[in-house]
Formats: structure tokens, C-alpha cells, sequence
């Protein structure tokens, strides 16, 4: 399912007030909460969709997806909030948002796509629409229409909202924050602006910072790009693993809050198998341990997930054409 950055699991925490146990469900998505927030740091989007539905247990959540929206602020976004901020127009804004935001989240996309009225700012979020995720989704949009507010020069209100799920027992709320009607059941989670809105120039916008930002934003893209936030994460639980034996596909799935089956599919979108995987992290570890002359060649062949020497140098010998004491000899000299 992916991941999405620690920000929106201690946004709506914190939104959901004193009716939970603040600490006690960010602990739940591994998350301190004496510790600095940090963005950057990514949780799977299955263990947030569960910490959302934990608080629906506990409280009403009616309004809780807009309260959540409403209290995003782009200074949170790091450069993505400023590259926002910076753009010349709220359309342009949007533009970056559409291009960038796998910086933030590996399991949801935006268009921006021209109607009949005026152009719509489309979230795009595949899964089964658990509550955790409909919940998630509310969220994005108020959360959309937050950060627009916040470089708009007048008020701001959406012409239109729509949300493809079933409506909460009440949308009050909802209609209240966005200012314009929310059309629930709708066949798509989008936000339907004027011509005249998107066009309307930003506060801040100054087209010199925004192409220095879009460069920096698009060297951060390309660094992800280079290897998947998912395959980094597997690899790293995989190593992890490999001094009980070779890992389990369904117990690393498990670990990384994916089902064996969702794992296997996403790992197919990026062109590999749990198998080839488990084979270039074996590899990998084992060239860099063998640059530690303290390790013996059987400590390595355990930590690498091999029960005798002997199977581990003969696997090594097929990935790198010596033995490993021969590789040793080699990168020491």
C-alpha cells in the first residue's frame, strides 16, 4: 500500500484532542512523541489507515478529517511548501503538488484536469475505501484547500467539493470549512475551482525562487525515483532478517504493514520479486561485511542468512565470479 509521511499521522493526533491517548497511538505507527516532528520520516499507509479507524473507536470523527485539513500549514512542507508558496499562481501551485507529491506519499497522486466549469484538483488514491482511508481522503482535500488559503490574497471557497465515498451523518462541517456544497457519492474525491481562482496571483509568488525550487524538488524526485521508498524499506527489513535464515516473503510483508499479496504486486510494479530482492540484499551485505576484517568468513555466511560456509561461498561465487576470500583479499589491497 506504501507509506506516507509521519506529518498527517501527528496532524490528526493532535486534531483528535484530549478524547485519546496522544502518545499511545503514535507509538502504534512507531512514531515518539517527545521527539522533534520530522516529515521525512514515513510510515506505512495500512498502519495509518488503522491508527485513523483506533481513534474512530474512541471518538466521533465526523468532523475530525476537516479539523485535520484545517490545521496543515505549508511551512510543514519544507520545500514543497515554499516551491507552493512561491509559485505564481494558485494553478501553478497546484501544478507542484501534481509533480512532487510522491515527496510525501506513496499511495496517493493529483491532477489537475479542466471542466466544464472551471478545472478540477483531483486525488487519486487506489485501495479497498476502508474507513482509514476515507477518512484519509476528507482529510487531503481540507487539506488542499488549507494551503490554498494560505497564499490567496481574498477569501477562498471551492466552487464545488466532491467525495466518492458515502457521506458522514452529517456534512455540516464539511460545508462549513469548504464553503461551497460537498457532494458525497460523487464519482470523483476532487475539488472544482473557477478559472478566475486558479489564476488569481499568490501572495508570495516570485517566478525566480519557483524555478530554483522546482530544481531542488526535482533533484529530491529524481534521488526516489532511483529506488523505490518500498524496495529501500524491504531491503533494510530483509537485512535485518537474514541472521534467522532466509526471510519469508509474508513476514516481511507483515513488518512493512502490507499483505503478501500487495507486497508481491507493488515489488512487480518495480520490475522485481521478493526472490531477486532477498538476493541483492544478501549480496550487498555480504560485500560490505567482507570489507570488515574483523568478521570471519563463517560469522558473515551466518549474518548473510546462509547455514554453512560452504553454501554461502558457493552463492557468492555465483553473484561475484571469486570466492569471498578471494574479494577480501581483493578490496583490502
Amino acid at each position: 500500500m506504501g507509506y506516507v509521511t509521519s506529518l498527517f499521522a501527528r496532524k490528526v493526533v493532535a486534531a483528535a484532542g484530549d478524547g485519546i491517548d496522544a502518545a499511545e497511538m503514535l507509538s502504534s505507527v512507531e512514531i515518539d512523541v517527545d521527539c522533534a516532528w520530522n516529515p521525512k520520516q514515513m510510515i506505512p499507509a495500512e498502519r495509518y489507515y488503522e491508527l485513523l479507524e483506533r481513534i474512530a473507536d474512541q471518538i466521533d470523527v465526523t468532523d475530525l478529517p476537516v479539523r485535520t485539513g484545517a490545521s496543515m500549514r505549508l511551512d510543514e512542507y519544507g520545500a514543497l511548501g515554499l516551491a507552493f508558496k512561491a509559485a505564481t499562481t494558485l494553478g501553478a501551485s497546484y501544478a507542484r503538488v501534481e509533480r512532487y507529491a510522491r515527496l510525501w506519499t506513496g499511495v496517493a497522486e493529483y491532477e489537475l484536469r479542466s471542466a466544464t466549469e472551471g478545472s478540477l484538483f483531483i486525488l487519486h488514491r487506489a485501495g479497498e475505501r476502508r474507513l482509514g482511508m476515507r477518512l484519509s481522503n476528507e482529510a487531503t482535500l481540507a487539506s488542499a484547500v488549507s494551503i490554498a488559503r494560505q497564499v490567496c490574497p481574498v477569501p477562498l471557497a471551492p466552487m464545488e467539493v466532491l467525495v466518492q465515498h458515502p457521506a458522514p451523518r452529517s456534512i455540516a462541517a464539511h460545508e462549513a470549512w469548504f464553503g461551497c456544497p460537498v457532494r458525497f457519492g460523487a464519482d470523483l474525491d476532487a475539488i472544482l475551482y473557477s478559472e478566475e481562482t486558479l489564476a488569481r496571483p499568490n501572495i508570495l509568488g516570485d517566478e525566480g525562487i519557483s524555478k530554483y525550487l522546482s530544481t531542488h524538488l526535482d533533484a529530491e524526485l529524481s534521488e526516489i525515483s532511483r529506488e523505490p521508498t518500498l524496495v529501500t524499506q524491504a531491503k533494510a527489513s530483509i537485512a535485518q532478517a537474514l541472521s534467522e535464515g532466509a526471510p519469508k516473503m509474508a513476514d516481511i510483508a507483515q513488518g512493512l504493514g502490507l499483505s503478501a499479496r500487495s507486497f508481491h504486486r507493488r515489488l512487480s510494479e518495480h520490475g522485481m520479486n521478493f526472490q531477486t530482492l532477498t538476493e541483492q540484499t544478501r549480496r550487498s551485505l555480504a560485500e560490505g561485511l567482507l570489507q570488515d576484517e574483523s568478521r570471519s568468513l563463517a560469522e558473515i555466511a551466518f549474518l548473510t542468512g546462509f547455514s554453512e560456509q560452504s553454501a554461502f561461498t558457493r552463492a557468492f561465487k555465483r553473484w561475484v565470479g571469486t570466492t569471498p576470500a578471494s574479494y577480501r583479499k581483493e578490496v583490502s589491497h
